[in-house]
């Protein structure tokens, strides 16, 4: 019981924060079960099995609120799930002590990235049609491999491009969902064939998992709010700040 409520927590802080900047979710959830001890390959799996439910809640929300560019979701959709099925193939061929040092730094790197993107100003310009395939791409693959890294590399990366934070935020949150289905079934599929060769007990981590699903649908709905009275560059070094001292914690157990 007290794990699941520790990851209720987990779960309903990165909420509040993904549905009001678009990002950290799966960086803030992955980083907690990581320093947990539990193995890459399974915090992802876990993050992207309860991202199904909050992604869902998150952007029925930005639809119901008119958030969302249908242009830009459908151009972002193919290209993320495209990245997220090679980044669970890589992730489920290798084993979780070789990835997890450079886990920990992928995090801290987005970690630093959120701090810095929080003192740039954000121009306001359409997006360039050239920048949405590869970010996308990138987007779903880091996010496949890390369990987190969507939101941070295509939303900031949009946002830098000159899209407008509201229709940005809505929009990738709500391509989010379509990602993280897209790589909850490569795990299944990789976990059937016997690619995923050193895959674990999942029910073992259920408490975990069901922890950060109800945290996440409780405040989802709250989102939206957020997003009008706190600045979005005081959550975004909140966040930053947080996923560093994880990274940090998880690296030194990596030493230790």
């Amino acid at each position: 019981m007290t794990d699941f409520l520790l990851f209720f927590f987990v779960g309903a802080i990165a909420q509040l924060v993904d549905g009001a900047l678009g990002m950290a979710y799966g960086v803030i959830s992955s980083t907690v079960l990581l320093s947990f001890g539990i193995a890459p390959a399974q915090a992802s799996a876990s993050v992207h099995a309860a991202e199904l439910f909050t992604t869902a809640a998150s952007g029925t929300g930005h639809i119901l609120n008119r958030n969302i560019d249908w242009k830009l979701f459908w151009k972002l959709v193919p290209f993320g799930v495209l990245g997220g099925v090679l980044g669970t193939y890589v992730l489920t061929g290798l084993s979780g002590d070789v990835l997890k040092p450079y886990i920990a730094i992928y995090l801290g790197l987005i970690g630093v990235f959120l701090l810095v993107r929080s003192f740039r100003h954000i121009p306001r310009k359409p997006i360039p049609p050239l920048v949405v395939p590869p970010l996308a791409t990138a987007g779903g693959l880091l996010d496949s491999i890390g369990g987190g890294g969507w939101g941070p590399i295509v939303t900031s990366g949009l946002l830098g491009a000159g899209g407008q934070p509201r229709y940005v935020i809505g929009t990738v949150n709500s391509a989010e969902f379509l990602v993280a289905l897209a790589v909850s079934l490569s795990f299944v599929v990789a976990l059937i064939t016997g690619h995923w060769e050193d895959a674990p007990d999942l029910v073992s981590n259920a408490f975990a998992v069901g922890g950060l699903i109800l945290g996440g649908l409780v405040v989802a709905p709250f989102a939206g709010y957020l997003v009008r009275v706190i600045p979005q560059d005081w959550l975004l070094r909140a966040v930053g700040m947080t996923i560093c001292i994880l990274s940090v914690t998880q690296a030194y157990q990596l030493i230790g």
